[in-house]
């Protein structure tokens, strides 16, 4: 909790540091990474970088976490914080980084404020920071300690699946004997790659089959330049030179877009390359024998680039309470809709939890419509892939 003192200066601050805070986050990054260069080498997506994504995802959570402080002096944005303490565990995030991130940003705050930050302002700020970053930390030691700390160990790819024009399924088990740590349906890996000019640069990847499948897998979607925005350094990479035979460094499952065990009823919603988490929620579902109504939306461009299609059907012809509802921009079948997802015909049973992964403005849409559909905010969850962007807009 937010002291008396400091709350009022930073309630009394917070639309000044609000209206910097994305110059803020710029400087910040830049500062950081002139003094520390490895950091964007080997840990940061400098593809987020280059697309001032991270930036704002920063500006956002930081903005999200001291208004709800002020707000909401006694809760804490559980919600918020488990996500980004996930994403942190899945690239072995350490204590003492906290500490190289406290000084530039504080130095990037005195920086674009000047004058206006006084010893109380800091000091007020400093407490926000420190909340903030110790909840995490913590929430980190326990994920860790969970999978028994963190490490990249070696997976050898056993078999590539070509799914659409530009997307891939590998299938992996570890190159040794040790157990092969347990994940839940909706998690991700990180994978590290090493690029041409010895970067080693990570990104996450769902699992996209069900746990107990025997063989890891994962399926990538290859990341074009487009908008201004960078091609994928990791997808590109994986994409083009990785096949059977080649071996990946993997990080432990993380994620907290996970199903209940419970048998509510589900709507599972995906567009494009957000089908990856929901196609292994689909496959654990069939395989434990979920009695509740399942509702299965999906999005995308044309059926032939619907990646893990047949997975999806499978997986649907099992389950004893569902119904399928697909739409596509183009080549719609008699059997889907065509344009963007349409939930007006869509029956959806009191009590369902949704589960939403693809672009911000399908899961804003599609949330929108649940809840006019009279589904509780509570029982709505997604899945951002790549900087939450979505933080501080529940």
């Amino acid at each position: 909790m937010l002291s008396e003192q400091s709350a009022a200066t930073v309630r009394a601050t917070l639309p000044v540091v609000g209206a910097a805070i994305n110059e803020i986050t710029e400087r910040f990054y830049r500062g950081m990474f002139t003094a520390r260069p490895e950091l964007l080498r080997d840990l940061f997506n400098r593809g987020n970088q280059a697309s001032k994504a991270q930036q704002q995802a920063l500006a956002g959570s930081i903005a999200a976490f001291a208004t709800h402080l002020v707000d909401r002096p006694d809760e804490r944005p559980d919600a918020m914080l488990s996500r980004i303490a996930h994403k942190h565990a899945s690239l072995g995030i350490r204590p003492d980084q906290y500490d190289i991130v406290h000084e530039h940003l504080f130095a990037a705050i005195v920086e674009v404020l000047g004058e206006a930050v006084t010893p109380e302002v800091a000091a007020a700020w400093d407490e926000v920071y420190w909340l903030m970053g110790n909840a995490l930390i913590a929430i980190e030691k326990r994920l860790y300690e969970e999978q028994g700390g963190h490490e990249w160990r070696e997976w050898e790819v056993v078999e590539r699946v070509e799914e659409t024009a530009d997307v891939a399924t590998f299938r992996i088990r570890p190159v040794d004997d040790r157990p092969v740590p347990g994940f839940k349906p909706g998690q991700y890996v990180s994978v590290q790659g090493e690029l041409a000019d010895g970067a080693h640069q990570i990104r996450q990847y769902s699992l996209s089959a069900a746990p107990g499948a025997g063989l890891r897998q994962i399926t990538v979607k290859r990341v074009a330049e487009e908008g201004g925005a960078p091609a994928g350094e990791v997808s590109d990479l994986l994409f083009g030179q990785v096949h059977a035979g080649d071996v990946l460094r993997v990080s432990a499952p993380f994620g907290d877009l996970v199903l209940d065990d419970a048998d509510a009823p589900l709507l599972l919603a995906s567009a494009g390359i957000g089908v990856t988490p929901v196609a292994a929620m689909l496959g654990h579902l069939a395989e434990s024998g979920h009695k509740g109504k399942v509702t299965v939306v999906h999005a995308d461009r044309s059926p032939a680039t619907h990646a893990l299609r047949a997975d999806q059907e499978a997986a649907v012809a099992k389950l004893a309470d569902v119904e399928e509802h697909l739409w596509y921009e183009t080549d719609s079948p008699l059997t889907a809709h065509t344009g963007l997802v349409d939930l007006t015909g869509v029956e959806v049973a009191p009590g369902t939890h949704a589960y939403l992964c693809g672009p911000l403005a399908f899961m804003r849409a599609v949330r929108g419509q649940l809840l006019g559909k009279g589904v509780p905010a509570a029982n709505i969850h997604y899945e951002v892939f790549g900087p939450d962007l979505w933080l501080g807009q529940d």
